[in-house]
């Protein structure tokens, strides 16, 4: 075999590296999510960046349809999950209680 077989039959189509880094993203997401669940510190922010990286690769790249509406319905649902996780975690941090 040839270099330039080689290099022709180990090449990755680019949906499957869209569809790769889809998948990634999304573990991302959902770990953070998670990891926010545990009350984890810093899991605020992970969450934010990963929904944010999420939205940012989804701009540079035409996603799916699946993988816009996934970003459209999970997006409100974390930031619920970070603005509660704040909110607790000021009131609990209140002189007093």
């Amino acid at each position: 075999m040839t270099d330039k077989q080689f290099d022709a039959s180990h090449q990755v189509c680019p949906c499957k590296m869209r569809s790769r880094n889809s998948n990634r993203l999304k573990d991302e997401v959902y770990r953070q999510m998670f990891r926010l669940e545990e009350s984890r510190p810093g899991s605020e922010l992970g969450l934010a960046m990963a929904l944010l990286r999420a939205w940012l690769a989804g701009d540079g790249n035409p996603a799916s349809i699946e993988d816009s509406d996934w970003l459209k319905k999970v997006s409100p649902i974390g930031l619920q999950m970070i603005e509660k996780s704040l909110q607790t975690r000021d009131t609990a941090h209140r002189p007093g209680r």
